[in-house]
């Protein structure tokens, strides 16, 4: 009953934090589970069904931004971890965490650093925050087509930076960051 934690949309200056929790099945392994971000999209769908599948228990939890905006990116993932290993069914018996730091928890934890390589349970959530945000992020999109979000999921690349100038802000930016901070003039 070991539980790994992991978050993703730390870096992207739109969109919320998105954390999972997962508890594998010893009896029904995963092969290919890895960092997230050291898998294709196409191979981390596949593999977030088969987790979804197989698991023994798995949760998905979040931040929004204005969480994020009100108590800063660190806090709102480890709030996020520690919300979606609270909405599993059961209390495992030990949580490792990806990261240095650790969310408050009720139950004995560990972090990780690197976790999401070294631990398939970690792995695993990743995985499935990940999936999670990026669908989110696909849906942000249809709303604020104008920002390509379905191409850079708010990642704060030159062209999503130059869209950002060009519009403006929208509610699911992030007004904390530096960048979009820069566009409201709030610093210079």
């Amino acid at each position: 009953m070991i539980c790994g934690t992991d978050e993703a949309g730390r870096g992207p200056i739109a969109g919320p934090v998105v954390a999972a929790a997962v508890i594998l099945d010893p009896a029904r392994p995963i092969a290919g589970i890895n960092d997230s971000k050291k898998l294709s999209e196409k191979k981390r769908e596949a593999l977030s069904r088969e987790i979804k599948e197989k698991a023994l228990y798995w949760s998905i939890a979040q931040c929004d931004v204005g969480e994020i905006d009100t108590i800063n990116i660190l806090q709102a993932s480890l709030l996020a971890m520690q919300r979606a290993v609270e909405a599993l069914p059961v209390a495992p018996a030990k949580v490792l965490v990806d990261g240095n730091k650790l969310p408050k928890l009720q139950v004995p934890a560990e972090a990780v650093i690197g976790g999401d390589a070294l631990y398939a349970c970690i792995g695993a959530a990743s995985i499935l925050a990940k999936v999670e945000r990026d669908r989110q992020m696909l849906a942000w999109h249809e709303c604020y087509p104008q920002y390509d979000f379905a191409k850079h999921k708010a990642y704060p690349t030159p062209a999503h930076l130059a869209l950002l100038q060009e519009h403006g802000p929208c509610p699911i930016h992030r007004r904390s960051f530096k960048p979009v901070k820069r566009i409201l003039g709030e610093i210079d």
